[in-house]
């Protein structure tokens, strides 16, 4: 049954607890999308994404349950799936890449670093990514983190520093020292 035609015994539609939901969250599934990516299109893409999945079948136990925490998750591992396609993509392009002339990384430093810290977080676990992404993009503390994931403060701030190291370490590995 599709999620907008589907009616409830109280009369009140189901689409209108899906447009709901899009409207109080579509700002952090967007948001996360593109602090994950760094692209606006595929923020956009995954935004779209997400939500026509939610469309196109009953809405889930754990969106009804915990919208956010749902949301959050999936735009985190929707956008991750993109990132790492797109990495196979740029190991399988053709031929004709190679034509093109390397660009100079001085010109623009800035975008050789985030395209290296981009490449560094994909290759992170999904769940290292949302803990990042909500310290980092979304300014929650550490306790704050701890509680929406139900995990101590301590364990956070642990993993936080873990995953800076790992990405300190993969940034290396592509030959790009940190400051």
């Amino acid at each position: 049954m599709s999620t907008a035609t589907a009616v409830r015994a109280s009369g009140e539609t189901l689409a209108q607890e899906f447009e709901d939901i899009f409207r109080e969250h579509y700002q952090l599934v967007y948001r996360t999308a593109f602090s994950v990516t760094g692209s606006r299109h595929d923020a956009e893409d995954v935004l779209q994404t997400l939500f026509l999945r939610l469309l196109q079948r009953e809405l889930p136990l754990d969106l009804k349950t915990s919208p956010k925490a749902y949301l959050y998750r999936s735009a985190v591992n929707l956008s991750l799936n993109i990132l790492r396609s797109r990495k196979r993509q740029r190991l399988t392009d053709g031929i004709e890449d190679l034509e093109v002339p390397v660009r100079d990384l001085a010109t623009n430093p800035d975008e050789e670093i985030q395209r290296c810290l981009l490449d560094a977080i994909s290759k992170l676990k999904p769940a290292a990514v949302e803990i990042l992404i909500l310290h980092y993009e979304h300014n929650y503390s550490d306790a704050e983190i701890a509680k929406m994931l139900g995990k101590s403060r301590g364990s956070i701030a642990v993993t936080l520093y873990r995953i800076r190291a790992r990405l300190k370490k993969f940034m290396r590995e592509t030959n790009y020292e940190t400051r």
